[in-house]
């Protein structure tokens, strides 16, 4: 990832919409199987900031790995005053095997060139245990790619089918797998195909404060597409894809 988003990011994902809901879709999945699981060693793959790992500790209890790449985003979980923390690449994860029993790896993969994903899912599949719960986050689509993806870095967006595919590849098996942040799908393809293009936006981030009442406005659809998922509804298209899986034993 772009290292300069680092700061960006860890001024807003506290607060900011997109953040806000990801993270209410993400629990709306997650909340029945970290009950049914018995969960205690976790990794989180490319921890950015480090405070996801910081909110599934405190959601769950769960005793958190946060690993980077980049020694900026380390830098912020040490200021959260995490601990475990390391420095080092998803394609060749410093951990013997069947070390997790879940690893976390959220809008990570995306980061990889095109054909070199498969690198990053054995790594995540060896370090997990038989019976282990995969929770994986990519981009979906590549309609949806924007200024915020140059800006960030991002080599690739995932279909369901090549999503499940890849995961399928390493081992892992589907326990559950939906598109997200779907309600404003066609603002997105206005903002990104029509408005970006016709007014020569150049790639810069997306993570920036908004007004009050339009952060209210975007973070809505994203609250009730949580409501929906925890009502069992999966969606058929969105700018997200939500992958739970399970390491075969």
């Amino acid at each position: 990832m772009n290292p300069a988003e680092f700061d960006n990011i860890a001024r807003a994902e506290r607060d900011f919409w997109w953040f806000r809901g990801m993270r209410d879709i993400l629990f709306a999945m997650l909340d029945p199987l970290a009950r049914a699981q018995s969960i205690q060693q976790v990794l989180e793959a490319g921890c950015g900031t480090g405070y996801m790992s910081k909110v599934l500790a405190a959601r769950y209890g769960w005793r958190m790995t946060p690993l980077d790449l980049g020694w900026q985003g380390l830098a912020y979980a040490r200021e959260y005053g995490l601990q475990r923390l390391v420095q080092g690449d998803i394609a060749a994860l410093p951990f013997p095997d069947d070390r997790f029993d879940a690893v976390v790896s959220l809008d990570v993969i995306v980061h990889f060139p095109l054909g070199q994903e498969d690198r990053a899912m054995a790594e995540l599949s060896r370090v997990l245990r038989p019976g282990g719960l995969l929770i994986l986050r990519a981009s979906a689509l590549n309609i949806l790619r924007s200024r915020h993806s140059q800006f960030a870095l991002e080599r690739q967006r995932f279909t369901k089918k090549r999503l499940v595919a890849l995961a399928r590849r390493h081992g892992i098996r589907i326990l559950r797998v939906t598109y997200a942040n779907s309600l404003l799908m066609p603002v997105a393809l206005i903002k990104f195909r029509i408005w970006e293009p016709l007014t020569r936006q150049p790639p810069r981030s997306g993570v920036q404060p908004a007004s009050p009442w339009l952060e209210h406005l975007l973070y809505a659809p994203l609250k009730m597409e949580a409501g929906c998922l925890r009502r069992g509804f999966d969606f058929p298209l969105g700018q997200s894809l939500i992958l739970l899986g399970q390491k075969e034993t």
